[in-house]
């Protein structure tokens, strides 16, 4: 199956290129931000985060009046990206050096680091890394005062959250609350994949943000020049013989040339066999057979079936402390493309796992996170010599109509395609819009400028941050919502959709904006999916761009021509070119059930005559048919099929299956 997005890239070399102090381009846009007591760098992977750390935490420590360092990072993997590290060598003023005793990202208990941590607090030692978990530990009981003057960074932010039971946000806010230190916050998406945002908006509100995106990153390389996402689907089991074919699924998409990581389901998804051992075994089977494991190194040899040449495998699976420290000890100290062939992982390997040589990113099972699949992605997307492209496939289990967790699985299946398809949204090149006045003088406006008639400005500081940092993240969230789900496939009129359910979930994301100010988010959010989703051309120097099945001269477009398209059809386009038309047809009865207004009495009453009718006809009533009798008994099948899924649910959920 076909890329559903592949984007190029112009291999400017720009992102990769450093300043007289050995900065980077994201890297220096965040340390002209030094200064700001609040700070939230979203920058994507390998785009150089902790270096910009460093460089800011070091001028807050020397200039700003700063004591101590604490950074925070998800995994203990991920402490080593802030190891000891040599500025001066590249230009600048002073040295990152953190001393062995504080770097808590070790092996050992979590009292003695916690003891650590606190002994650090009344040092005279300026830097220490520990896990996220370590700094929640040590929150119990500690008197938010003791980090006055103090700089808190946390890595991969967006496992921080407002709900009052994620500990980490708890601890977030009683430091900007009973403190004055500052804050770092990094990540690569600002979108939880949640419900539950990761600020409250007064708090988020306090923070300066610097934003880098996927584009800015890519297009600024100096090898890799295009990136592909695909999807696949299979029936039974990834790694068994598909149904008339001659290999399994997993053979026919994994390619043993490419440096590959897999990244197998949890053992708590529908497509996990939950034996998440064999599984490595069942991946190995697929690609030769195990020759030997080494012992110093813990990489497996496995000879090919396919070539005969013996591959390198890394087993993340295993998680036995003995085994998994000398595969990770390896993996931390790869000098070259030929150190590893390809990595097998389950929850490791994803934040902060640095790889450069990594071409492609094989995930199977469904991943309904937006933040997950960047992650996942941000793997493959570093800049190296070995490779020109980057692949993320998706292989997913497709569900089957007689499974009662089929409803689960189209909704997940549904938010893993409209993640992809924002993902397309994040990587393509960034459109600046403008008001559009006949005596407006634009001589400035850039080739991504684009003037509309009739759109409306932000007010606030406020609302330009939201459009300037957040349109993305806030797009995951409209096409995750349930309400939008439902409109999209053409159930509801685009105009329905622009205008009434897309402000109604930026009021529920931002409820501190003004009316004003929602609708000039809602405009952007339109727009910018609009542009981005259509087709533009140019012919005769004029520009113009594909809208409602024809193309408008870009100097003619005004706000309501954009409200009258769909923004987000694509999502429905590549569903359509993805999936069997069995899926679609489950989907869409999902989708219908939702709608249906039914009784169990009224379901039943009609199904004699449901039956007597596919008796004659020898066909099932159609659910889109224009007489109402023949349409409401198709809305009783789906009705009864959901009722049925339901029972068989709440059955299995009571006998503890």
């Amino acid at each position: 199956m076909p890329n559903l997005v592949k984007v190029a890239y112009g291999q400017t070399g720009k992102s990769k290129k450093t300043n007289a102090l050995g900065m980077r381009q994201m890297q220096q846009r965040a340390y002209d931000a030094r200064t700001a007591q609040y700070l939230l760098i979203k920058a994507p992977p390998a785009s150089g985060k902790s270096r910009a750390l460093m460089f800011i935490a070091l001028d807050k420590l020397k200039n700003q009046g700063i004591k101590k360092a604490i950074v925070a990072v998800p995994e203990k993997s991920i402490g080593a990206s802030f190891s000891s590290t040599k500025l001066t060598e590249q230009g600048f003023y002073s040295d990152w050096t953190v001393n062995p005793k504080y770097n808590l990202c070790t092996s050992g208990s979590d009292t003695s680091k916690v003891k650590t941590f606190l002994e650090f607090l009344e040092s005279n030692e300026q830097i220490l890394i520990c896990t996220h978990a370590t700094l929640r530990f040590a929150f119990v009981g500690l008197d938010e005062k003791k980090l006055n003057n103090t700089l808190i960074a946390i890595d991969e932010f967006h496992h921080v959250s407002a709900d009052g039971d994620n500990r980490l946000g708890e601890v977030m806010k009683g430091i900007m609350a009973k403190s004055n230190a500052h804050i770092v916050a990094m990540t690569g998406s600002y979108f939880r994949g949640d419900s539950v945002p990761v600020l409250l908006p007064e708090d988020e509100a306090k923070f300066r943000t610097v934003t880098y995106n996927y584009y800015e990153q890519l297009n600024g390389y100096e090898f890799l020049k295009s990136l592909g996402i695909g999807y696949h689907f299979y029936t039974g089991k990834y790694f068994k013989k598909q149904p008339d074919r001659e290999m399994s699924a997993l053979e026919e998409i994994l390619d043993e040339n490419k440096k590959t990581i897999i990244h197998i389901p949890s053992v708590n998804s529908a497509e996990s066999s939950r034996e998440k051992i064999e599984e490595v075994g069942h991946i190995i089977d697929a690609l030769g057979v195990l020759d030997y494991q080494d012992e110093e190194t813990g990489v497996l040899y496995v000879k090919s079936k396919r070539s005969g040449k013996v591959l390198k495998i890394a087993d993340l699976v295993n998680d036995n402390p003995k085994s998994r420290d000398k595969i990770s000890a390896y993996l931390r100290d790869i000098q070259s493309a030929d150190a590893i062939d390809i990595i097998i992982a389950l929850g490791m390997a994803k934040e902060g796992f640095d790889w450069p040589y990594c071409e492609h990113a094989l995930t199977i099972g469904y991943r309904g996170s937006l933040t997950e699949i960047i992650q996942i992605i941000g793997r493959a997307t570093r800049d190296s010599d070995n490779k020109t492209h980057a692949q993320f496939t998706n292989l997913i289990a497709q569900p089957e109509a007689d499974t009662d967790d089929v409803k689960v699985a189209v909704n997940n299946m549904l938010k893993a395609i409209t993640a992809s398809l924002l993902m397309e949204q994040v990587l393509a090149p960034n459109f600046k819009f403008k008001l559009k006045n006949d005596d407006d003088d634009e001589k400035d406006d850039t080739e991504n400028t684009i003037r509309i008639r009739g759109f409306k400005l932000p007010s606030s500081q406020r609302a330009k941050d939201i459009i300037e940092r957040d349109l993305n993240d806030l797009k995951a969230r409209i096409l995750q919502n349930d309400k939008m789900l439902k409109a999209m496939p053409g159930n509801v009129e685009p105009e329905v959709i622009n205008t009434i359910l897309i402000p109604k979930i930026i009021r529920e994301v931002y409820p501190d904006l003004s009316n004003d100010d929602v609708e000039a988010v809602r405009q952007h959010v339109v727009v910018d999916s609009v542009i981005k989703n259509s087709i533009i051309e140019e012919q005769g120097g004029k520009k113009f761009v594909r809208m409602a099945s024809s193309f408008v001269n870009i100097d003619d477009i005004h706000i309501d021509l954009i409200d009258a398209v769909n923004p987000f059809q694509k999502a429905f386009e590549i569903l359509s070119k993805s999936v069997t038309k069995q899926v679609l047809k489950l989907i869409d009865e999902h989708i219908q059930s939702i709608k249906i207004d039914m009784t169990e009495e009224e379901a039943m009453l009609l199904w004699p005559t449901i039956k007597e009718w596919i008796g004659r006809t020898g066909e099932a009533p159609n659910i889109r048919a224009h007489d109402p009798k023949e349409k409401r008994m198709a809305e009783a099948i789906i009705f009864l099929r959901e009722l049925k899924r339901q029972r068989l649910m709440v059955n299995c959920k009571l006998n503890g299956e």
